[in-house]
C-alpha cells in the first residue's frame, strides 16, 4: 500500500465510524489482494471512495476524474493510489490517453491488486436513489489486464452499491452491499471471437448486478414518492424517520422492495397519482406550521411533550461537550466556512468537511498540546499527552457534536410543545392509513 492510502486507511477509518453510526457490510470481501475491479454506484461524491477503502479489506487503486490532477495534486494522488480517468469533455485525446491508463490498470492488476470504477462518472447534485447508466471502461480494463497476463491469471468483476440514508447527515446510516464476483477468463472464447459484444453484455450485467445492490427508483418522477412513503412507514432508510428496532439490514431491503414496486409499470397509474399528492399536500401542512416531520411524530408518540431525556443528558456530558468545543469545533468552524465558501456544488461538502477536519483538529490539537507542553508545568510524560490526543480527543470531538444536536433539538421539542397540533397529527395518523391502504398486505 502506498503511504497516503495506508494513512487514510488507518486514520479516516474511526472519523467515517463516528459519521455513519449505523453500519452494515453485506457479502464483503474479506481478501487485500485480489485482482479484482469493483464497479460502485456514485452517490455521494467524495464519500464514496473514502466508505469503500475505509470499511473493507481489499488493497484498491481508484479511478478518478482527471481534472482533479493538477501539478500540485499528482503526488498526493500517486501515494493515495488514485488514477485519472479522462472524459471526452477533456479534451480530443481522452480516448488515447484512456488507453494509456487503462495499461497502468492491468499492470496493477497483475500483481494482484484492485481496482474501483464508479460506473455511472458523476453523482446527481441532489441526493437520489437510482442507478444511472454504468459505462463500459471497468469491463474494457479487466480485458486489457488479461491480454497483458496472456490469460494466465484470473481476473474478476464485482458490483458494489454504497446505500446511504442521507449522505450529507452526519450520525446516519450506510450499508455497502457487494455482489458475488465475476471471473473474465470464463468468456476468453467469446470476446477473441467478438470483443465488443462481449464488453457489452458484461456491461449489462454488471448494470443489473448494481441494480441489486442499492434501491433504484427507475421512474425518477415517482423518487419522492418512495422518499415520503419511508419517512411515513419509518421502516425503510429515510434519515432521520426510522424505527430503531428496525435493522439496518431490514430496512435497506424494505427501501430496495419498495422501489422495484414503484418501478412496475402495472401499477395502478391512478393511485399512484392519488398517494403522491396525498404526501405532498401533507409535506405542505408541515411546511406552513414549519415543522419537520420527526418532530411531528415526536409529539405524536409523546402527547406529554417530555424532554427529560434531553436534559439528562446535556447535563452530564456538558462537560465532555465543553472540552470538545476547544478541540474539535474551533478547528470545525473554520472547516465548515471554507469549505462552503470553497465548493460551489453542496455534494461535496460532507466528504470535504471530514476529510479536512481530520487533518484540521489533528494540526491544530498537536500545536495546542505542544505549546502547552512546553510553556507549562504539567508534570507529566509527553506519552500521556499523545494518550490524551487519541483518547480523550477522539472521545469529546463527537460528544460535542451530539450535544449540539441535542439541544437544538431540546429547543425544537419545546417550541413544538408551545403549538397547537393536534388537527395536523390528526392529517399524520389518516396519511398513514392511506399509504398503508395503497401498499397493501405485501409491505405490512
Amino acid at each position: 500500500m502506498r503511504i497516503i492510502y495506508l494513512l487514510m486507511k488507518i486514520f479516516l477509518n474511526y472519523p467515517l465510524a463516528v459519521y455513519y453510526s449505523r453500519r452494515k457490510m453485506v457479502n464483503s470481501p474479506k481478501q487485500i489482494f485480489g485482482r479484482t475491479i469493483y464497479v460502485s454506484n456514485h452517490a455521494s461524491s467524495f464519500m464514496d471512495p473514502l466508505i469503500v477503502a475505509g470499511f473493507n479489506w481489499p488493497s484498491i487503486f481508484f479511478m478518478t476524474r482527471s481534472d482533479v490532477f493538477t501539478t500540485f495534486s499528482k503526488p498526493f494522488m500517486w501515494a493515495a493510489q488514485t488514477l485519472p480517468i479522462y472524459r471526452q469533455l477533456d479534451g480530443k485525446n481522452a480516448t488515447k490517453k484512456n488507453d494509456a491508463v487503462f495499461k497502468r490498470c492491468a499492470k496493477i492488476l497483475s500483481i494482484g491488486q484492485n481496482l474501483i470504477v464508479f460506473g455511472e462518472g458523476f453523482t446527481d447534485d441532489t441526493f437520489i436513489r437510482r442507478l444511472k447508466p454504468v459505462k463500459k471502461g471497468a469491463v474494457r480494463i479487466g480485458f486489457i489486464a488479461l491480454e497483458k497476463m496472456n490469460w494466465k491469471k484470473k481476473v474478476y468483476i464485482c458490483a458494489v452499491g454504497c446505500n446511504y440514508s442521507d449522505p450529507k447527515e452526519m450520525r446516519s446510516d450506510l450499508l455497502i452491499s457487494y455482489s458475488d464476483k465475476i471471473c473474465l477468463n470464463d468468456f476468453k472464447e467469446e470476446y477473441e471471437e467478438n470483443p465488443a459484444k462481449v464488453i457489452t453484455d458484461l456491461t449489462r450485467r454488471i448494470e443489473v448486478l448494481m441494480q441489486a445492490q442499492i434501491s433504484d427508483n427507475r421512474k425518477l418522477e415517482l423518487a419522492p414518492l418512495h422518499e415520503n412513503i419511508m419517512k411515513i412507514t419509518r421502516k425503510g432508510m429515510s434519515f432521520p424517520n426510522f424505527d430503531r428496532k428496525i435493522s439496518l439490514l431490514k430496512r435497506w431491503k424494505y427501501s430496495q422492495k419498495l422501489a422495484l414496486w414503484l418501478n412496475d409499470d402495472a401499477r395502478n397509474q391512478e393511485e399512484l397519482a392519488t398517494i403522491k399528492s396525498t404526501l405532498e399536500d401533507y409535506n405542505a401542512s408541515l411546511e406552513k406550521v414549519k415543522i419537520s416531520e420527526q418532530l411531528l411524530f415526536w409529539k405524536k408518540e409523546n402527547p406529554t411533550g417530555s424532554r427529560s431525556k434531553e436534559i439528562l443528558y446535556l447535563v452530564l456530558m456538558a462537560p465532555f461537550a465543553l472540552l470538545g468545543t476547544i478541540h474539535a469545533g474551533i478547528p470545525y468552524l473554520w472547516v465548515k466556512s471554507f469549505t462552503e465558501k470553497t465548493m460551489k456544488r453542496p455534494v461535496f461538502w460532507s466528504s470535504v468537511k471530514l476529510f479536512l477536519g481530520v487533518i484540521t483538529i489533528a494540526l491544530f490539537n498537536i500545536i495546542l498540546l505542544a505549546i502547552l507542553y512546553n510553556t507549562i508545568e504539567l508534570g507529566v510524560s509527553g506519552w500521556w499527552l499523545i494518550l490524551y490526543f487519541f483518547v480523550v480527543i477522539g472521545f469529546t470531538a463527537p460528544v460535542f457534536y451530539d450535544w449540539m444536536t441535542t439541544l437544538k433539538s431540546f429547543k425544537e421539542k419545546g417550541e413544538v410543545n408551545g403549538m397547537n397540533l393536534g388537527e395536523l397529527i390528526k392529517e399524520r395518523e389518516k396519511v398513514e392509513k392511506d399509504v398503508a391502504m395503497f401498499l397493501g398486505e405485501e409491505f405490512k
